[in-house]
């Protein structure tokens, strides 16, 4: 039985033995007990905590242990087998993809977490592609082989096709679920076995009943690989078959390059398969000597930062948060070594701020560290004006990383203090949130007057007014959910002409620009051309007529919403020896979009999303009618065990409150999840000149 501790100390934690990774799932795939189970397993707790008894160590926020969910990445570290684990958990919800996105901004790789029964589902589907996005090497846990209806190859397959990624299981399941009790190792063909109440696992041979299956799937294993690796397809030709160091060989050489992804499978409640997904982290994930140099500039000229703790220091900060420790901001370093009482540079802001205290982070507990080096994540105190985004250098040597990227809010709220004397408070706390998390936005409605909070949905909003209620101590008055709506061209302008003229004393301003206006796809957003030749717009005075049409597309001229969709083509202009000028060319950009976008036909867009409701095979026509009556348009339905899998794209205005009246619906057996399916066009809402 293997019982030994795989949680020694690195002696020296040299960068080849640290791997910074996260936990990517869909909503209820068991990504926090995934978590919970590597903790405890590497002794970094001495107790397995449980998301339903609200005794997990990621999910410490009072929020999350009440609706027993992930609502904010948290931070754990931990060593298996030398190695030093720096772990992430992220939500699942897709209210809280910005906060996935800013941790994958600073991973070397992940561990994807699927259901053994619903295989890829939508958020799994979303926060994979986010992934994609960053080049994040995973490897992928099937989770819940216990379950009834658990499929290791249905699961394979849903990668296969939904995510267009290449699967390959080095597992064979022993037993099927409930029965479900280890995993057959297809490169060591070896079988590992966990029996309830008892830590650690029985190694042995493969059982002879599923020698021949596992045979089977060894084969099929080498192929694959021998298909993606040089190395493989040589030792298969010569020798007719892969032998299992070569094949790990090949494993971690796919995995770091992301052309193929190592499947696992397993139960984390029951404490089945997380020995060797750890194995597969340290063997088959990137160290931060494995993934390319960081890439930055600095006026203009673009830098690179190797994973060197000797040379300059270079961190992102990726997450802020206020606690009773203080500010705490999250630091991943990439070069460098930074030490407690340093000095560093915000090369954002170009604003000198000192160290205080460095702090390994585990959720809600802290260790202190005199120094963090590169390839750490570590928090950091005494940062008094640092944002989520920024860059932290050394001043003797400045560069500038490209920042997370911040997804616009599609539903708004307005809040308000129920007390006068409390005005100045509540406005103190709506800033802190928008600190702490930049998919929050602030803003005062112009017409109205009122203080309107922003965010990436209803859920998003309903916890970041709870958290002002429960952190501040504040009674605050919520309006009805608004979504974002955005403004398109249906059919745009050809040849429009603007000239900006100002003679009022002193230097004038000229610039005259001829503007063509065409619609694009909403998700397409806004492009910008220049076809005027022989000089009569220099390059410089082209840029500025840009940066005009830009100013210009905050308010369109519907309802003063932003205008996505188009593309501008400067095709001819003109200037003035004396008063042309950048400032003359952006005014000139500004106004004559504005223009071109009133005398065009505009339409307005609605933010939508793809709703996918498992229901009760009895209740399928009610909630088909209940969908349709809130203009939803069905595009897939499945069956599964007894229940119906429906997949819809339902605009966004039209969800509110749509959990309550599913469950009325369903007699509480009905469940849903949504993710976001960009904008398409609100019914009737056009404008012609």
């Amino acid at each position: 039985m293997r019982t030994e501790p795989r949680h020694r100390s690195p002696s020296t934690s040299p960068l080849t033995r640290v791997r910074n990774l996260g936990i990517l799932a869909h909503v209820d795939a068991g990504k926090t007990t995934v978590t919970e189970r590597i903790l405890y397993l590497t002794g970094a707790t001495h107790k397995r905590g449980e998301v339903h008894d609200g005794t997990t160590v990621t999910d410490f926020d009072s929020q999350e242990r009440d609706r027993g969910i992930t609502i904010f990445a948290a931070a754990v570290s931990c060593v298996w087998d030398g190695h030093r684990v720096n772990l992430i958990d992220t939500p699942g919800h897709v209210d809280f993809a910005d906060e996935v996105e800013r941790s994958l901004r600073v991973l070397d790789g992940a561990i994807a977490v699927f259901d053994a029964v619903a295989g890829v589902e939508p958020q799994s589907e979303a926060v994979w592609r986010q992934a994609d996005r960053h080049a994040v090497p995973r490897i992928a846990f099937v989770n819940k082989m216990d379950r009834a209806g658990a499929d290791l190859d249905a699961a394979v397959r849903s990668i296969r096709e939904r995510l267009g990624a290449v699967p390959l299981a080095v597992q064979l399941p022993i037993g099927q679920e409930g029965a479900f009790t280890g995993v057959v190792d297809l490169l060591r063909m070896r079988a590992s076995t966990w029996r309830a109440g008892r830590d650690g696992y029985e190694e042995g041979p493969v059982p002879d009943v599923l020698r021949e299956e596992a045979e089977r799937r060894r084969r099929l294993l080498e192929e694959e690989v021998a298909e993606l690796h040089p190395a493989a397809l040589e030792e298969f030709c010569a020798r007719g078959a892969v032998s299992g160091e070569t094949l790990a060989g090949a494993l971690r050489d796919l995995t770091r390059s992301g052309e193929a992804v190592v499947v696992l499978c397993g139960s984390a409640y029951r404490d089945c398969g997380i020995e060797p997904l750890l194995e597969a982290v340290v063997a088959y994930l990137p160290s931060p000597l494995d993934v390319p140099p960081v890439r930055g500039a600095w006026d203009g000229a673009p830098q690179e930062r190797a994973a060197d703790p000797a040379g300059p220091f270079a961190g992102l900060v990726f997450k802020v948060n206020s606690t009773a420790t203080g500010r705490l901001t999250y630091v991943r370093v990439y070069a460098g070594t930074m030490r407690k009482g340093d000095t560093v540079l915000d090369a954002g802001a170009r604003r000198s701020e000192r160290i205080g205290r460095i702090l390994r982070v585990q959720a809600d507990r802290h260790t202190e560290m005199d120094r963090a080096a590169a390839g750490d994540i570590v928090a950091v105190v005494g940062l008094k004006t640092v944002r989520v985004g920024a860059t932290l250098c050394a001043p003797a040597a400045p560069l500038l990383l490209e920042p997370p990227v911040v997804a616009d809010p599609v539903v708004s709220v307005a809040v308000e203090a129920r007390r006068r004397v409390d005005v100045d408070r509540l406005a103190t706390a709506l800033a802190r949130l928008a600190e702490e998390d930049p998919s929050l936005v602030v803003r005062a409605d112009a017409e109205s007057g009122q203080t309107v909070l922003s965010g990436m949905g209803e859920l998003h909003l309903e916890v970041a007014v709870e958290k002002i209620r429960r952190s501040h101590g504040l009674d605050v008055g919520v309006g009805r959910p608004q979504v974002a709506y955005r403004e398109t061209v249906a059919r745009g302008v050809s040849g429009l002409v603007y000239r900006h003229v100002k003679q009022d004393g002193g230097a004038g301003q000229f610039a005259h620009v001829v503007l063509d206006v065409e619609p694009l796809e909403p998700e397409e957003g806004f492009v910008f051309r220049s076809v005027v030749t022989g000089g009569r717009v220099p390059q410089e005075y082209v840029r500025a007529v840009e940066a005009g049409c830009r100013d210009a597309l905050a308010e369109g001229p519907l309802g003063g919403h932003p205008v996505t969709g188009l593309r501008v083509t400067l095709t001819d202009g003109a200037t003035h020896s004396k008063d042309s000028s950048e400032m003359a060319f952006r005014a000139a950009g500004r106004f004559g979009l504005r223009e071109a976008l009133r005398a065009g036909v505009m339409a307005l867009l609605e933010p939508v999303a793809e709703v996918t409701v498992t229901v009760p095979d009895e209740a399928v026509g009610t909630v088909l009618g209940d969908l349709a009556a809130r203009r939803g348009r069905v595009s897939g339905r499945a069956a599964r065990s007894g229940t119906a899998v429906i997949t819809a794209t339902v605009p966004l205005a039209e969800l509110f409150g749509y959990a309550s009246r599913l469950r009325g619906r369903t007699q509480g057996r009905g469940t849903f999840t949504t993710r976001a399916a960009g904008y398409a066009p609100a019914p009737g809402e056009r404008t012609t000149p």
